[in-house]
């Protein structure tokens, strides 16, 4: 059966093997374990439930909570000629009874329905008639209370199948769940001897950096005016804040959309719409947003905000490059922005104080990460617990932004001494408050004022002083407590530093620019991949992905065989698009890439004789002289 999978692989799909995380998975479903994988977002977990439900008898059930991805998913299953349907409440009544009659005629593998439709006895009534072969459970950690977007839907999952009346094979997919939470989904799930499987959280295409102390609105401009014509997300933290960047943005002509809950579902649906057929561009969005989306060339992420977690964090960002191609995730950081995440856990009234408390935690280690001087993707990865960790990634803000360190041991020790001066009793917030010479009747009343370390930093700026104690934090040099008002306390690391056993050494960074791709051989690709998307009313990565354009662009496929070599594309997929893919790169010659690369980067003062032959030996071509300033001319002055 394993060498039918690799077969329904290559010749569906358009891949030629398996990648190691879904090998693994696919293994051992086809074994008819009840089985648990964690794979990054991107990773392709799709594929470990429809690879088998094409081998299995009888009909799949996907329970997914992501409605508007159920279409998009059977509209790539229907490219690729696999039967499927979805089943949820956007459906209207002649759609959902011709979905009924399909399931019903056994013209059907793989069925999409939401959690909430498991509590519909008719649909229980319906499903019992059918071979069940298996239930695929995506985004699983809905069902733990101690994930990041718990859903109590998802609490009906096991008397569905108890309703069921029979054994029913269980795989549950996720893509960002802790040890914790991974043990609970197998429990809530009731899964009998599963087989677990972590295949990585790391996402090697993700560039991801860390910005702070930018005036938020300037820096996105100049960000987003460096990524023209790419297809990005901005998070913000509430409604106001979306409404409010949307509009800044719409007014400087950018090509932008926004969703919130406090749209109507028409105009979220719209802008949603919009965003997926790339007609905009940017989305300005709270967290609602993202999860129903599979838009594959997605090649930023800017978050405007701190989020609430590292979960919630790293499946925001993971939204960009899910092709695979080169893509971006920012994070901005600002101080304020914190004090509104602890606000809404303490104002949350359902949550317990033991969850409360665990909340806080973990936003403590989200204002770490913010403030981390060493690799980001290690901190990330070491989080999740996965233990292919990597000391120095070199494709992170802070593995490729730094040229020097500085020794900032005599500012560490001051502010580690009025710690131990203080007794280790106090927060950030009044530890500052020394170190500047600042003070207040509370604290005249605790006679900090009185301490030999009182003043000691008032040349330094505030912000300094605040940024650089949170990074002992992050760094291991101080640790918090945790709770509504933590408290600073030294650690052994802390007291070499005072006895100067050790040093404390920062780095100082340099801006860094993102390369995005360019080629113009892609950039008709994607405009014909956009003509096809519109006339068969589907999202353009729905016809080809980002990466197989690139990988097109790159190797310009001659013929049919050569084709069939690009990863993503398979026997159907060629049949549907691969003539018309064809005659647009044969006809794109090397001529027409000579010209073009040459308009991109033509300045006036090349026209003079002298300069032509040093813009020749620049650009490595050969081309007369002539020929050489027709072209300048040409672009210049057209």
């Amino acid at each position: 059966m394993k060498n039918e999978a690799r077969r329904l692989l290559k010749e569906i799909y358009g891949y030629d093997d398996f990648r190691d995380g879904q090998k693994v998975i696919v293994s051992s479903v086809l074994q008819r374990r009840d089985t648990l994988g964690v794979m990054s977002t991107g990773g392709g977990k799709s594929i470990c439930y429809q690879i088998p439900a094409l081998l299995f008898k009888g009909i799949t059930i996907v329970i997914s909570p992501l409605i508007s991805l159920m279409k998009d998913q059977v509209d790539t299953l229907k490219l690729l000629g696999i039967k499927s349907v979805y089943i949820n409440s956007t459906l209207s009544r002649e759609e959902y009874s011709d979905a009924m009659g399909r399931i019903r005629s056994g013209n059907v593998k793989i069925i999409y329905i939401a959690p909430e439709r498991l509590a519909n006895e008719k649909f229980v009534t319906f499903i019992k008639k059918l071979n069940i072969a298996m239930i695929a459970v995506d985004e699983a950690h809905c069902i733990s209370q101690w994930g990041h977007d718990f859903r109590k839907s998802y609490l009906e999952i096991p008397n569905f199948v108890k309703k069921i009346g029979k054994p029913i094979q269980m795989l549950a997919l996720t893509a960002t769940a802790t040890a914790e939470v991974r043990q609970d989904i197998e429990e809530k799930l009731e899964m009998k001897n599963p087989f677990s499987y972590v295949a990585g959280f790391d996402r090697e295409n993700i560039f991801f950096k860390v910005v702070k102390n930018v005036v938020a609105e300037a820096y996105i401009v100049d960000y987003l005016k460096k990524a023209p014509k790419k297809s990005g997300i901005i998070y913000a933290s509430t409604r106001k804040e979306v409404d409010s960047l949307y509009a800044y943005l719409e007014l400087r002509e950018f090509s932008v959309g926004k969703y919130h809950a406090g749209l109507t579902e028409k105009e979220r649906k719209d802008f949603q719409e919009k965003f997926i057929k790339d007609e905009i561009k940017i989305m300005v969005a709270t967290n609602a947003f993202g999860m129903g989306i599979d838009k594959s060339n997605v090649r930023f992420v800017l978050h405007r905000n701190i989020p609430k977690d590292m979960e919630s964090y790293y499946q925001e960002a993971g939204r960009a490059g899910r092709d695979g191609a080169p893509a971006e995730a920012v994070l901005m950081y600002f101080e304020e922005d914190v004090g509104t995440q602890e606000y809404l856990i303490e104002m949350n009234e359902e949550t317990e104080n033991q969850l409360k408390k665990e909340k806080m935690e973990k936003l403590d280690k989200m204002v770490e990460y913010a403030y981390l001087e060493s690799c980001y993707r290690e901190y990330i990865l070491k989080y999740f617990g996965d233990k292919r960790i990597k000391n120095y990634c070199g494709k992170c803000g802070n593995c490729k932004s730094f040229k020097n360190v500085e020794d900032l041991t005599v500012e560490a020790q001051k502010i580690l001494s009025c710690i131990g001066r203080a007794k280790e009793s106090i927060g950030i917030s009044t530890l500052t408050n020394i170190l500047v010479g600042k003070s207040d009747t509370k604290m005249d009343k605790k006679e900090y004022h009185k301490l030999s370390t009182f003043g000691i930093m008032q040349e330094r700026d505030r912000n300094w002083i605040e940024e650089f104690i949170n990074f002992l934090i992050s760094d291991g040099y101080l640790e918090q407590s945790a709770g509504s008002f933590p408290v600073l306390r030294l650690n052994e690391r802390a007291r070499k530093v005072l006895k100067n056993e050790t040093a404390v050494f920062r780095r100082v960074d340099e801006k860094v620019t993102f390369d995005y791709y360019e080629d113009p051989l892609f950039e008709n690709l994607n405009q014909l991949r956009n003509r096809i998307a519109e006339k068969e009313k589907v999202a353009p990565y729905i016809v080809f992905s980002d990466l197989t354009l690139m990988e097109m662009a790159e190797k310009k496929p001659k013929n049919r065989w050569d084709m069939l070599k690009i990863r993503g594309i398979g026997n159907q997929k060629f049949k549907n698009y691969g003539e018309e893919f064809l005659k647009v790169i044969n006809s794109f010659s090397d001529e027409d890439m000579e010209i073009i690369r040459l308009e991109s980067i033509v300045e006036d003062k090349y026209l003079e004789e002298s300069k032509l032959e040093d813009l020749k030996n620049k650009l490595q071509i050969n081309i007369s002289s002539e020929k050489l300033r027709e072209i300048l001319i040409k672009s210049l002055f057209s």
